[in-house]
């Protein structure tokens, strides 16, 4: 519902008037919700490389999943075919459901991105390492492969990286999944230059540049082709960014080099 259509809403002058355009205003939401929503579970038929991202804020941010389809697209890769259940501050543990169970037992999928917090702290970790363990039973039982994205402390707690690279990729190595060191990116794109934002205005999530970097590492990590394959202009969520070639080269060859040295495939 826009933002028009609550103006008009509050003017109605009849109370009876304003009952049913309200009624009519909220149906016409729903159904448009039901229509453009995909579901949750790809037909068989949409065919591609089928990966669910399972997250909080650090995947939906700038739309992850979609700017990674895109850099497929851009070099005529398989199409990703993705879904997506991401909720605020959640943790694995927070998404366990029946519903979620579902979505992983009946998607076909190939890969399942999971990812929570920095679990930097050894209680972290061991939240982390346990959930892995539990949704990866239901993963190989349903013929997919698990995969860890590590994300990044906060800006002003940046001296846990490390810890949290070493969470996630303990949670990988448990469970003998993909590791995705997103986190780790930035701090090798910041030893080539230590003026790049990538973190947002808020010092957690990722500014748009801080996005590209990670969809390049879940790029390489996921079609097994490197970074420095792809075009040297920068489109996140849709858009271009306005970003110099050199520094779009220069985040290509940091992601490339991170996952040789810490990328499990």
């Amino acid at each position: 519902m826009s933002g028009f259509s609550l103006i008009l809403l509050f003017k109605q002058d009849k109370p009876g008037d304003f009952t049913v355009r309200f009624i009519f205003l909220v149906v016409h939401f729903c159904l448009l919700v039901a229509c453009t929503t995909p579901p949750l579970v790809p037909p068989p038929e949409e065919e591609g490389i089928r990966v669910l991202f399972i997250g909080n804020s650090f995947t939906y941010w700038n739309d992850l999943p979609r700017t990674i389809a895109d850099l497929a697209k851009s070099v005529d890769e398989t199409p990703m075919v993705y879904r997506e259940i991401a909720n605020p501050d959640y943790s694995l543990e927070d998404h366990w459901s029946d519903k979620v169970k579902d979505v992983i037992s009946q998607g076909a999928w190939e890969l399942v991105v999971l990812q929570q917090g920095p679990s930097s702290y050894p209680g972290g970790r061991k939240h982390l390492r346990y959930w892995t363990g539990r949704y990866d039973a239901l993963i190989k039982a349903s013929g997919g492969r698990s995969a860890l994205y590590q994300v990044w402390s906060p800006y002003r707690y940046r001296k846990g990286y490390t810890a949290a690279r070493e969470s996630y990729r303990q949670a990988a190595l448990d469970v003998n999944g993909m590791f995705i060191p997103a986190g780790e990116a930035w701090r090798t794109a910041w030893y080539a230059d230590s003026s790049l934002d990538l973190y947002g205005s808020d010092g957690i999530h990722p500014s748009s540049l801080g996005t590209y970097l990670v969809a390049l590492v879940h790029f390489e990590l996921i079609y097994n082709r490197p970074a420095t394959d792809l075009p040297d202009i920068a489109i996140v969520n849709g858009r271009k960014l306005r970003a110099p070639e050199e520094t779009v080269a220069m985040l290509q060859a940091a992601a490339h080099a991170t996952v040789k040295t810490w990328g499990i495939r």
